[in-house]
């Protein structure tokens, strides 16, 4: 089959566009805006950037202002006001709790409180990070580029440079970071997601 976005119907019951995107690593951000109050909420498509310096890029698709009385989208907000955000690495031990940030809260509900998981500082940037997350990247905007959009809201991809890194030992098999010790959540299409029980290594082509 083939079909144009936007222009074509492509008949099936779903839109396939996500479901061929996979898997995703989930980026559970955690923010603090101007007047302290924090957020935390996790987001699909998301990845690293550059590598040196490291810098991630986080798509916000269709933000806008909730459809629930008293909600806004926090996140995008506070990264604009305050430029600092985490991204905390979400294991499958906790994917109950990411999920739970993902539902809709009005201002001044605490996210953190609702998925049962504790704030901790960070050290390089005003907004906290997820203690129990195995891994976490501090971060600080560098650019944030409006894309087009044929719907409502925005459609914008932030761009952070890593200024610091949280690792749990617990995670570390000989220095080497060990995805079956954590189980990393990854987005799949639709309502689906699948985690990282196995891995496998293949030397390049010299």
């Amino acid at each position: 089959m083939f079909y144009r976005p936007g222009q074509d119907e492509h008949g099936l019951p779903r839109n396939p566009f996500n479901a061929l995107i996979t898997p995703r690593p989930i980026a559970w951000v955690s923010t603090r805006a101007a007047d302290g109050a924090t957020n935390l909420a996790p987001f699909s498509f998301f990845n690293g950037a550059a590598y040196e310096p490291p810098i991630i890029s986080i798509a916000f698709t269709g933000a806008k202002l909730g459809a629930h009385k008293g909600e806004r989208k926090d996140t995008l907000a506070n990264i604009r006001e305050t430029k600092d955000f985490a991204v905390n690495i979400v294991p499958s031990a906790l994917k109950d709790a990411m999920n739970a940030t993902a539902g809709h809260f009005g201002i001044g509900e605490s996210e953190f409180a609702a998925a049962g998981v504790t704030e901790a500082p960070c050290e390089t940037i005003t907004a906290p990070r997820v203690a129990e997350s195995p891994a976490c990247f501090e971060c600080r905007l560098v650019r944030l580029v409006e894309l087009p959009n044929e719907g409502p809201g925005e459609n914008v991809t932030v761009f952070g440079r890593v200024l610091g890194v949280h690792i749990s030992e617990s995670i570390l098999t000989d220095g080497f970071v060990d995805p079956t010790k954590f189980h990393p959540l990854a987005r799949m299409g639709y309502l689906d997601y699948a985690t990282i029980t196995e891995v496998f290594a293949m030397n390049r082509p010299d």
